[in-house]
């Protein structure tokens, strides 16, 4: 029978793969945390009335995962987080206190060609701050970007911020007399910029504004942002025109945050200011800035730098019982074990203490012991480090003690 293979784009997550992403995702909410970030949550099944007109077009009509449930009603999986967030705020807006800072680790559904840091189905990261206008809550919103990567391991070498603002690319087509119906695509066009040939791009731009010079300049809400920015002692901050994110809803300070590595030379995430994305939703408008980063992004950057570390699995100890009558005084003496803040392992049959040594091998299990009656009339047990072979005789009470010291 032939093997079913998983659903392209999506990935099964063995247990050494959800300690990578455990990792990734624990870096994240410390740095968030960190700044007074309450994590937040919501059903990954929307309306789909929620994304229509309010987010990249590209999305809506090519990527996202839709249909009709039992009820005729139209249902998407959620393609991105910040519609959902604007909902939430704009339901209990007079309930809830400002600045909000929320924030979730969620997964999130495109339907996209897989390839490097693109997935189907991705996990990500979302902070949001509402309430706040002007450079500082947009300040503050590119520096928690920053406590994350620093959380991974990065250095200020590793990455640049790029730093565009909607405000200066509006201010230059008003300027250029060019009609409000072409923003979009413009906008969407720049956006595309780094995948598109220099030629292709200049036809395609001189199709929407003619023959007339484009040049946007770093305007003052970018300057006063990395004015900010720098006297925190964040200064790999750079202004970058074509830096306008996809998604129509930002209306200010958008940012993205490049890998420096020529082998990972990219774009992994960004976000920006949306101040009438809240509005929308039938409430008065709130003022919001966030960012999002996705998993696939961040752990492509931890191999990139070598600096993803070694992670030791959650299980300490493997108790091996010596005989059948054997194991279940070695199941209540495992319970005794973790009683003392040991993660035990139990041995669940017969099997030459050899065989049990290859398992708790292949399970990454950091010591080894053996139960028999005279374990049982002593109330010790031998540990052995399977990494160095070492053997240590030590109470039950006091293996704490034993597996928890530091070499």
């Amino acid at each position: 029978m032939k093997p079913i293979e998983p659903y392209k784009g999506v990935r099964d997550f063995y247990p050494e793969d959800q300690r990578i992403q455990n990792y990734i995702f624990d870096a994240m909410r410390r740095a968030v945390e960190s700044y007074g970030y309450q994590e937040m949550n919501a059903s990954v099944l929307e309306s789909t009335e929620l994304y229509t007109s309010k987010t990249s077009e590209e999305i809506i009509a090519e990527q996202t995962y839709t249909f009709t449930d039992r009820g005729e009603r139209s249902v998407t999986l959620r393609p991105e987080m910040t519609p959902t967030v604007a909902r939430m705020v704009a339901t209990k807006k007079r309930e809830l206190g400002y600045p909000l800072r929320w924030y979730s680790i969620q997964n999130f559904f495109r339907y996209e060609r897989p390839q490097r840091g693109r997935l189907r189905e991705f996990w990500q990261l979302n902070a949001d701050l509402f309430g706040i206008t002007g450079p500082l809550a947009d300040a503050e919103i590119i520096a928690v970007a920053c406590r994350v990567m620093r959380e991974l391991g990065a250095m200020p070498d590793d990455f640049v911020i790029k730093i565009g603002s909607r405000d200066a690319l509006n201010s230059e087509l008003l300027a250029q007399n060019i009609p409000q119906e072409k923003h979009k695509a413009i906008a969407s066009l720049i956006d595309k910029k780094s995948k598109m040939k220099d030629d292709e791009y200049t036809r395609a731009m001189q199709d929407l504004i003619g023959e007339n010079e484009f040049v946007i300049r770093e305007s003052v809400d970018v300057i006063e942002v990395r004015t900010i920015l720098e006297s925190w002692g964040i200064e790999n901050t750079v202004f970058d025109a074509d830096v306008v994110r996809g998604f129509d809803y930002y209306t200010g300070i958008v940012f993205e945050v490049f890998d420096t590595n020529p082998e990972n030379k990219r774009s992994m995430f960004g976000g920006g200011r949306y101040d009438n994305l809240i509005g929308s939703y039938g409430s008065q408008d709130v003022p919001a800035v966030g960012f999002a980063m996705g998993d696939v992004i961040a752990k492509d950057f931890l191999e990139t730098h070598s600096i993803l570390p070694s992670l030791a699995v959650s299980q300490t100890l493997y108790l091996a019982p010596l005989t059948d009558k054997d194991m279940l005084p070695a199941a209540l003496t495992a319970d005794r074990i973790r009683e003392n803040g040991v993660h035990v392992s139990l041995g669940m049959k017969n099997a030459k203490i050899a065989d049990h040594i290859k398992t708790a091998v292949k399970l990454g299990v950091s010591f080894f012991a053996v139960y028999g009656e005279q374990e049982f009339s002593s109330n010790t047990l031998t540990i052995k480090n399977l990494a160095t072979g070492e053997e240590v005789v030590t109470t039950v009470d006091e293996i704490g003690s034993v597996v928890h010291k530091k070499n």
